[in-house]
């Protein structure tokens, strides 16, 4: 069934909880929300004062906390649930107690004060093997094979959200963006950028894999197209996963060199063949476990092969089930970067 034209309903103004409210995606969807109108809870450890400043009611505390969660969160009409630890090293028990009992916490705070929906920030990864990811849709399955703590955790906890799915009762949906960058990512890019300048980016693999990016403002406007498809029409769009996506795939290399040129760093020159990083991988990752280094191995399997395979997306059925369509395109996109980053100089 196709559905081009979601729309939130009326003029009624809803009261949205996001939780993760001060990160990179989290902010800009708290942004999205109050622009259109809507009443918003914010709920992190952080302090936030400019989104404060700017309407949204903080709650600031710890979802592993079950009690401060059920407490938090009453009388809202929706909850976009995006905190998450993200990172491809640390033990196992950290990335648990965060992204999925923490989101077992927030479902039970959805059931007990009666919350009608979720929406979830979910990720690309969870149905990544190691291999390549060419125009999947979302009949892929969960991996079983995992390279690392971050993605087998949100599988965990995206399945325990879309198993909570009840019409009537609680519509829960799981979001896939993939890769999500703009000009104030505290995050890939300027990783992306510090590895470049340090000569430490290198080509990994044969330097042709595509990759699929969805900009910020695209990420955070489906979340709001979920919370409108979830409350027009739930029995379409609950009980599913949706991959997010710019719908533009990139040559992986050839993006990269234009964000290094975007920010004055020298694009990567050097390369390493993917059977060499994976192995250099293994070995570091091994070695860092046996000596208790808590710090990230410079190369690690997933990163290896993250750079190296092919990932882009069939998002149809985020088109078709939840209205999503993409605002910002790569190229303006860009461009918003290249100004941004030029006032910052």
């Amino acid at each position: 069934m196709v559905n081009e034209a979601i729309e939130k309903k009326g003029d009624a103004t809803l009261h949205v909880m996001v939780t993760g409210c001060g990160g990179f995606l989290g902010s800009e969807i708290v942004r999205q929300l109050l622009d259109r109108g809507d009443q918003v809870t914010g709920i992190s450890r952080g302090q936030y004062p400019e989104l404060v400043q700017r309407g949204m009611k903080h709650c600031r505390g710890d979802l592993t906390d079950r009690e401060f969660v059920d407490t938090v969160m009453r009388d809202a009409d929706s909850v976009v649930h995006t905190a998450a630890v993200a990172g491809v090293w640390g033990p196992w028990q950290h990335f648990y107690s965060i992204n999925k009992l923490a989101t077992d916490h927030v479902l039970a705070a959805c059931r007990s004060n009666q919350i009608p929906q979720l929406v979830f920030t979910s990720s690309p990864s969870v149905t990544f093997d190691g291999g390549h990811q060419r125009g999947v849709d979302e009949s892929a399955p969960y991996s079983s094979r995992w390279l690392c703590h971050y993605p087998h955790t949100k599988a965990l906890a995206e399945q325990a959200v879309l198993a909570a799915h009840i019409p009537g009762t609680l519509a829960t949906l799981a979001l896939r963006p993939h890769l999500i960058w703009g000009e104030d990512d505290p995050h890939i890019l300027p990783r992306m950028l510090d590895r470049a300048r340090s000569g430490r980016l290198r080509i990994v693999g044969d330097g042709t894999n595509q990759l699929d990016t969805v900009h910020v403002v695209n990420a955070a406007a489906s979340h709001l197209d979920a919370i409108d498809a979830l409350a027009n029409v739930p029995e379409q769009a609950g009980g599913r996963a949706y991959f997010i996506a710019q719908d533009e795939p990139v040559n992986c290399w050839d993006w990269i060199r234009e964000i290094c040129e975007l920010g004055s760093a020298p694009p990567p020159t050097k390369r390493i063949s993917f059977s060499a990083a994976y192995r250099m991988g293994g070995v570091l990752e091994a070695g860092y476990r046996l000596t208790g280094r808590q710090s990230e191995p410079p190369m690690t399997r997933f990163v290896a092969a993250q750079l190296a395979r092919d990932h882009y997306f069939d998002i149809k059925s985020a088109r078709e089930r939840l209205g999503f369509r993409v605002r910002i395109t790569m190229d303006e996109g860009l461009e918003r970067l290249r100004k941004a980053w030029k006032e910052r100089r």
